[in-house]
């Protein structure tokens, strides 16, 4: 038991539109809100005594993203914090380091994990600038397509590896609408039910008059579903399936969770959330990454020691409405028990936060539906995906 990694609390901040109510806000400063949220959920004398949390895109935010996020937060400067990128995956390999961290040395405290982008802070690049442009125009470069959307290795936006993964697999794009369709409305449902209890308010000082404070995600209530099976596709204008309602939103926010050793929590007297059974990573080509949660998905339920059977409920980041679609079918999965309070179609897809996002959704799913086993999965830029088993234990 010493050495069974369990989490303690969760915490989140709302989902925000791109561009809008926490555009005012850096990353470090919404990680900072998060882990004040999950450490506000424990007794005051929980020490962390390490973190880590995931950010995709930290240009112009300042050294050592995750850091400024921890000081922010009043954590210790003793605390040691590193700063992990595996693109969307970021968040969720935070979580799998932390506990990594507490089954090799599980004495002196618990670990922070989690991650964060402001999307919407991103900035834009002038490349050569340095040198100097000698002649012609000079080019803003995008910071949030080229570093955080862009796939490299085949010089196209990852809408492209999504119109492939269309193709690939026979999805139609009415398919595509309906499942995001679906989720929206799974996702509206939940913010009605008052479902997410990890959320925790953001309040932004205004110039004049009181804070405006925000409570909720912002994106599944905005959307006008009438309009979405006319959108036009956009990334394969002529052809294509995908459009900017059937993928995944740019967005801001931060989620943290507080992880420790099960006998810690024992000690303490702490009723832990869950407790983490085992985790995993899988790579493939880089234009297959939408479906490398199906090679990821095994491997952690292996490490975790459980079989397909009897995992109750899963959580498959929806980069894109194909994602989910694909990777149900390669898993052979239950539509009914996947993404069950909407996803990140419906819900947003801040970078860096995502991969932590979705494991406290699935610990939501697991508490409300009275269930026990949850498997999350989020592939990521560059061919790879990451996935975690967890129990529900209260």
């Amino acid at each position: 038991m010493s050495s069974n990694v369990v989490i303690a609390s969760i915490a989140r901040t709302p989902i925000a539109k791109f561009c809008g109510s926490f555009s005012g806000l850096s990353a470090p400063q919404l990680g900072s809100i998060a882990i004040k949220g999950a450490l506000s959920k424990l007794p005051s004398d929980v020490s962390i005594r390490e973190a880590y949390l995931g950010n995709v895109v930290s240009a112009g935010i300042g050294q050592a993203p995750a850091r400024q996020a921890v000081l922010g937060a009043d954590l210790p400067e003793s605390t040691v914090v590193t700063t992990v990128n595996k693109v969307c995956a970021s968040g969720m390999k935070s979580v799998m380091l932390a506990s990594q961290t507490l089954q090799c040395a599980p004495q002196g405290g618990a670990l922070l994990a989690g991650g964060m982008e402001s999307m919407s802070n991103i900035p834009h690049y002038l490349p050569n600038s340095r040198t100097g442009t000698t002649l012609g125009n000079a080019q803003l470069v995008d910071g949030c397509i080229h570093d955080g959307l862009w796939d490299c290795y085949n010089d196209q936006h990852m809408g492209m590896c999504a119109e492939k993964c269309a193709i690939d697999y026979d999805f139609t794009r009415e398919e595509q609408d309906a499942y995001a369709i679906k989720s929206y409305r799974r996702a509206q449902e939940a913010l009605k039910a008052k479902v997410f209890e990890e959320v925790v308010p953001v309040s932004i000082p205004q110039r004049r008059g009181d804070p405006i404070v925000v409570s909720e995600d912002e994106e599944p209530n905005s959307v006008n579903l009438d309009k979405l099976p006319s959108l036009t596709p956009a990334f394969d204008r002529k052809k294509g399936t995908v459009t900017a309602a059937n993928a995944s939103s740019l967005n801001d926010g931060a989620a943290a969770l507080v992880l420790m050793t099960e006998q810690d929590a024992i000690d303490m007297g702490i009723k832990p959330l869950a407790r983490i059974l085992g985790f995993g990573d899988a790579a493939r080509n880089p234009v297959d990454f939408t479906v490398a949660p199906s090679l990821a998905v095994p491997v952690a339920l292996k490490n975790a020691g459980v079989e397909m059977s009897d995992v109750d409920y899963h959580e498959i980041n929806e980069a894109f409405a194909v994602v989910a679609l694909a990777n149900m079918v390669l898993l052979d999965l239950d539509a009914s028990k996947v993404n069950v309070f909407g996803g990140a179609v419906a819900l947003g897809h801040p970078i860096g936060m995502s991969g932590a996002r979705i494991i406290g959704t699935l610990y939501d799913v697991l508490k409300q539906k009275n269930a026990s086993v949850g498997c999350a999965s989020i592939c990521n830029g560059g061919g790879g995906a990451s996935a975690i088993v967890i129990e529900r234990m209260n």
